[in-house]
């Protein structure tokens, strides 16, 4: 779905890492920092990044990005809690996910958790 949308591979391969990446362009960044800051709990949307998306985006038009990636969390969460696994329409592909921050790693591995 994402491809046929213009997500390129540099993309899928950068997400982690889409700060730095040079596969995405500013506006980009700032609507995956909003979903970040969405899919955080709890949920704490800094003033600053709503004031720059505003920049960008009118009043539909965030209702319709909010709602698009608060349906996707919400879709994430209910598969998770009922233990839903991939069906297989990907296969082929690859989910990047989000790099743990060191402490992160740290506080699991101290807690014998491996991740």
């Amino acid at each position: 779905m994402g491809r046929a949308a213009g997500v390129t591979e540099a993309q899928l391969r950068d997400l982690p890492v889409y700060k730095q990446s040079a596969a995405f362009s500013p506006l980009e960044k700032l609507v995956i920092e909003y979903a970040a800051e969405i899919t955080a709990t709890p949920v704490d949307v800094p003033d600053a990044l709503f004031a720059a998306l505003r920049q960008h985006f009118d009043e539909a038009q965030l209702v319709e990005l909010t709602t698009t990636i608060a349906w996707e969390n919400y879709r994430a969460r209910f598969d998770h809690a009922l233990g839903i696994e991939a069906q297989g329409f990907s296969a082929g592909a690859y989910c990047p996910l989000p790099e743990r921050p060191v402490l992160d790693r740290k506080v699991a591995s101290d807690r014998g958790m491996s991740r």
